[in-house]
């Protein structure tokens, strides 16, 4: 199986490794590039935890901010990979969702306790900070880093769609499976697309795929990495 990674190029390696150990070829296509966005250092008093939705949220924060004894609370298990590996110990993975991660955030934390502070970029997907904040949480967002969308597929990437070369294609959020959409049609691939699965994180990423004539649409049983390749493995 030869599949096309659409994640961000340092996530998109790792996957890449993670699917190669499970005997299926990747070939990285970043539709998103991360740039972190110009700051001072972000003032932590009275901060009891990070909310992190995203791996590249945590490297941002750690790029800019030296603290690593602040409680981390992560979306899923990639990020809070990431997170232990920038030097964090104190680390909690929701393994799932925004739904998962504020029901762990209610179980664990007081909102007496402090703000908590989300690591983001500059497009957030679920609402984290208000249903938090109907809880009684103070939330404060720091915009740490800005996804810019590829404007074109490479030439080896659509010349492998227009040959049949891919098998399917790798899609972690709503906006990079809007983006491949957008792409494909731009350089009249559509056609292409009936010969590839959709192989996607969740619902909200597989709505984005309306009106394209996919071989088949595979989601994966929770919105996590592991159960995504789970998924992947299942096809194979």
């Amino acid at each position: 199986m030869r599949l096309l990674v659409t994640r961000p190029r340092e996530d998109a390696e790792v996957l890449a490794v993670l699917l190669r150990k499970r005997g299926v070829e990747a070939v990285i296509e970043p539709l998103i590039s991360i740039r972190d966005v110009d700051g001072p250092g972000l003032d932590l008093a009275g901060v009891q935890a990070l909310l992190v939705t995203s791996a590249n949220g945590i490297r941002a924060f750690s790029r800019r901010q030296g603290d690593r004894d602040i409680a981390v609370f992560a979306i899923g298990d990639a990020s809070a990979r990431a997170a232990r590996g920038l030097g964090f110990e104190n680390v909690t993975s929701a393994t799932g969702d925004v739904e998962a991660l504020v029901a762990t955030i209610k179980a664990a934390l007081d909102p007496a306790g402090g703000a908590l502070v989300h690591v983001a970029g500059t497009h957030v997907a679920g609402d984290l900070a208000g249903t938090l904040g109907a809880a009684g949480f103070e939330i404060r967002r720091e915009i740490l880093y800005e996804g810019l969308t590829a404007r074109e597929l490479r030439p080896e990437t659509q010349e492998a769609l227009t040959a049949g070369g891919l098998d399917g294609v790798v899609l972690f959020s709503p906006r990079t499976a809007a983006v491949f959409v957008s792409l494909m049609s731009d350089a009249e691939l559509l056609d292409a697309g009936r010969g590839l699965v959709a192989y996607c994180l969740s619902q909200a990423v597989a709505d984005k795929l309306k009106g394209f004539d996919w071989r088949d649409i595979v989601i994966a049983l929770k919105p996590n990495q592991d159960a995504l390749l789970e998924a992947i493995a299942g096809e194979g």
